[in-house]
């Protein structure tokens, strides 16, 4: 009897140190708390839920404390793994362009085709990817890194994705992370800088009714779309070759069931792996870093710059247009990537100055450029710095 209660406490006592609860560290504590905090913004706030509930609850999952010594290959990390299977698709860099499919399956380009000027906006955006740029490489990182935390400021996820995963696999969690984080606070962060950097005047200015763009012109755009933007950054082309076919299926108007399935079962598909994965990666181990704290900082300063300079842009490139041609200062935001939610954050502040101003069709432009100039962004950063 009392070897059998010797056997049954040594087993206990093994089983104890295989539980979460006996490797549970305050960094481990600390991560589940800010998986809990993003499922509860995507449930009660409404912060981009598909991408906060499986980004969230991917947290949860990668940060469940276990004994890494005893060989059980459930962690995201562990070579085997079915969680490192799944990664690979992140650390690989499939995920984004087929995400950039979908994408391309859904998005309307009328608005920027009618209005071609639109397209700087978007242009003038992209000054947060480098001016958070060269703040990381004032801050030590080396220019890899600095490319790749840069990135973050076109509020691009999957983009942000594709170029870490080629500069700084070691940051890609914590630059995932914060890009995701940022997209899903565009209603947060974009409405006061709007706000304080336009005059009550600009606020309600009307634009003219972008004119109706025929189909020829929807089927061409893609084709020329992808050779003028792949033979200037043929980096690129992986996540712009993929948003043009995805555009082409939409618009082509013969290939129907091609584009619903891209831009339905395909990137919801993509969007949960994706969100549970880049999740995952932040294991407490890895994530919980200095390196991981200037990022989310530096984020934060590159999205400020992103919205600042595609609202100054607005300012200045109406010093140059006639009384009836002005742009409404408040669709400058819209030149970051966050399709649809910036133009929607450009369509509510407008609708706070003139209810009857509606100037959600006019941001769009901006706004899909913003997903064009992002991905030539990191074009131009992976074709540098490799």
């Amino acid at each position: 009897m009392g070897e059998f209660l010797n056997f049954l406490q040594g087993n206990l006592v093994d089983f104890w140190t295989y539980t979460g609860f006996y490797n549970a560290t305050w960094a481990h504590v600390a991560m589940l708390l800010i998986g809990i905090l993003f499922i509860y913004l995507a449930v009660a706030k409404d912060f981009e839920p598909m991408l906060l509930i499986p980004i969230g609850f991917g947290m949860l999952v990668g940060n469940i404390p276990f004994n890494m010594e005893a060989g059980l290959q459930v962690g995201i990390y562990e070579d085997g793994s079915v969680l490192n299977i799944l990664y690979q698709g992140v650390t690989s860099g499939w995920y984004p362009p087929l995400i950039f499919l979908g994408i391309g399956a859904m998005t309307d380009f009328s608005a920027l085709i009618s209005n071609p000027k639109l397209m700087l906006i978007g242009a003038a955006a992209q000054f947060g990817i480098f001016g958070a740029y060269m703040i990381a490489l004032a801050l030590d990182f080396n220019p890899m890194q600095a490319g790749a935390i840069g990135i973050i400021g076109g509020a691009d996820g999957p983009t942000a994705i594709f170029l870490s995963s080629k500069l700084a696999p070691n940051l890609m969690g914590a630059i995932a992370v914060s890009a995701y984080s940022y997209m899903a606070l565009v209603p947060v962060i974009q409405p006061p800088i709007m706000r304080m950097l336009t005059t009550s005047k600009e606020r309600v200015i009307r634009m003219k009714p972008p004119r109706v763009v025929s189909h020829t012109e929807k089927v061409i755009f893609p084709i020329v779309g992808l050779f003028l933007t792949c033979f200037l950054v043929p980096s690129g082309l992986p996540l712009l070759g993929m948003l043009f076919f995805g555009n082409l299926l939409k618009e082509s108007g013969v290939t129907r069931r091609l584009a619903e399935t891209a831009r339905g079962p395909l990137i919801d598909v993509i969007t949960i792996l994706l969100g549970l994965t880049v999740g995952a990666s932040t294991q407490a181990s890895e994530f919980l870093t200095m390196d991981s704290i200037l990022i989310f900082f530096l984020g934060a300063v590159s999205f400020v710059i992103a919205t600042t300079s595609g609202v100054l842009f607005v300012k200045f490139f109406n010093l140059f247009l006639g009384k009836d041609n002005k742009i409404n200062p408040l669709i400058g935001n819209a030149g970051v990537s966050a399709v649809p939610d910036s133009a929607r954050i450009s369509q509510v502040i407008g609708l706070e100055y003139d209810p009857t101003n509606y100037l959600l069709m006019h941001a769009m432009g901006p706004n899909v450029a913003g997903v064009i100039g992002s991905a030539i962004a990191a074009g131009v950063l992976l074709g540098f710095l490799i």
